[in-house]
């Protein structure tokens, strides 16, 4: 009888495992779904940088789709002003590196001393996983697509080792880990949501092969060929990342969608919950690992960073959304000039029906000496007068080019390192200068405030798992490696 319980208790288990596992998988593609229209715009966006620009989402499929041309003498060139002006803004907010440091709570004596060991703990944090280096890639992200997002954990594989395990295998004491993550990854429970204290729940999904999720989880899958997942911006011809054969997407072999829901704290979960999901299999569930937040309570571990914010939306802007209206009617004046300019160059020859050869005329045209037989009694080929550049043209070209500064942000001074306003007093310079680092305040606050969030999520973290005893090294004064021991009730105590 008792085994018989334990069997129906297990039957009943199992199948609340796989009930669970499909919910999570359900929930992952309704959010997929209810922002699929953003992710196309993401990869357009894309597109526009690396210089695949006559490509545009199709009203009937949602797609990206590439643009046919209209005859097959048409010129299609990409002038791109997109991807300078976005390798000026990066690196302009490339010097943007707040120090990461901790002000006393008091002049007391405990903490100053505290204050000192937070900041010790940030500089070795930093200098260890090349902090700037993430920030820079995140900053990449919101620049091309608006968002961009840093999930800060705590790996128990990574640090000193302290010991060995029953297989030999060395136990090591832990430490924080802060990961970039593009858009693509994240799904909120709300597109409306304005800020990450409004999301009550969030998904981070990515393609991971099976062998890592048996590492980690000890659950082996079968995998599976992934092209649907985001796993890189596409058009279906000549896309950024295009499958080499040019037919298909590209793919993640022997891959699954890891799936990991948060939930923040509540009335059903006073700890909150983490579900990972992978496969259709119930990888793991629990309350929120972190003690993160700033009275010491559960939140989500993720801090968000926009080029642009939006109203009423979970998501930013970026100024590659602004700037490819401006950036097709720019390539269609350089075309259609320089097609006008073929015809001026070339020519376009006028000949009677029979009198010459026409496909060799076609073929060949006219070059210098050639002897051009017709046949006797009919008209001689001529030229006919294409007239002269309209000056329309160089009126536009001007006008989108103004347009461009107007909606980057970023003047001729920052981007071309010219001044074609022509002022000469050093005071003119430094204000046209100003005028640029005024444009890009917002985005600079942007990173400044994720940048101090992770800074304070680091802490909490090792508040939470530093232990009994814990040495960092960290350079100190003249270039000297400095070693300070600590443990987790030294980092700061609850005020």
């Amino acid at each position: 009888m008792e085994q018989e319980n334990k069997r129906v208790e297990a039957d009943a288990e199992r199948r609340r495992k796989r009930s669970l596992a499909a919910e999570v998988e359900a929930d992952f593609e309704r959010r997929r779904q209810m922002r699929r229209s953003l992710e196309r715009a993401w990869q357009l966006n894309m597109n526009f940088v690396s210089g695949n620009q006559f490509c545009d989402i199709s009203p009937a499929s949602g797609e990206i789709e590439e643009e046919t041309e209209a005859f097959y003498w048409q010129s299609r060139k990409a002038f791109n002003h997109v991807a300078p002006t976005l390798d000026t803004r990066i690196a302009r907010l490339a010097k943007i590196r707040p120090s990461l440091s901790v002000r006393a709570f008091s002049d007391a004596d405990d903490d100053v001393k505290t204050a000192r060991l937070c900041s010790n703990i940030l500089k070795s944090v930093k200098n260890r996983l090349d902090f700037d280096r993430i920030v820079s890639r995140a900053t990449l992200w919101s620049e091309t697509c608006g968002t961009a997002f840093y999930k800060v954990v705590w790996n128990f594989n990574d640090g000193n080792v302290i010991g060995t395990d029953e297989t030999g295998h060395g136990i090591r004491e832990g430490d924080v880990n802060v990961v970039a993550l593009s858009p693509f990854e994240v799904y909120p429970d709300a597109l409306t949501a304005e800020s990450m204290d409004e999301v009550k729940s969030l998904i981070h999904a990515k393609a991971v092969p099976v062998s890592e999720i048996k590492e980690k989880f000890g659950v082996e899958l079968a995998g599976r060929s992934l092209s649907e997942f985001s796993l890189a911006p596409y058009s279906s011809a000549g896309g950024w990342k295009r499958a080499e054969n040019g037919e298909s997407r590209p793919a993640a072999e022997n891959a699954e969608i890891l799936i990991e829901r948060y939930t923040r704290p509540n009335g059903e979960h006073p700890r909150g919950r983490l579900e990972i999901v992978a496969g259709g299999v119930l990888l793991y569930e629990g309350e929120l690992p972190y003690c993160n937040g700033d009275r010491g309570e559960r939140v989500l571990p993720f801090i968000r960073q926009t080029s642009i914010a939006l109203a009423g939306s979970f998501f930013g802007t970026s100024v590659v959304d602004r700037m490819i209206p401006l950036q097709r009617a720019y390539n269609a004046v350089r075309n259609r000039k320089h097609e006008f300019l073929n015809r001026l160059t070339m020519g376009v020859i006028a000949v009677e029906d029979g009198s010459v050869d026409a496909d060799e005329l076609a073929e060949e045209g006219l070059y210098p000496g050639k002897v051009l037989v017709y046949r006797q009694g009919s008209a001689e080929p001529e030229f006919l007068d294409c007239g002269k550049l309209p000056a329309e043209f160089e009126q536009e070209e001007e006008r989108i080019s103004e347009e461009f500064i107007l909606v980057s942000g970023m003047s001729q001074v920052s981007r071309n390192s010219a001044n074609p306003t022509h002022v000469t007093s050093a005071t003119g310079l430094q204000l046209l200068i100003d005028q640029d680092t005024n444009r890009m305040q917002m985005t600079a606050e942007s990173v400044e405030r994720a940048v101090k969030e992770a800074g304070k999520q680091i802490l909490h973290l090792y508040k939470q798992f530093a232990g009994a005893r814990r040495i960092l090294r960290m350079t100190g004064s003249g270039g000297r490696s400095e070693l300070f021991c600590f443990d987790a009730s030294d980092i700061y105590k609850e005020k």
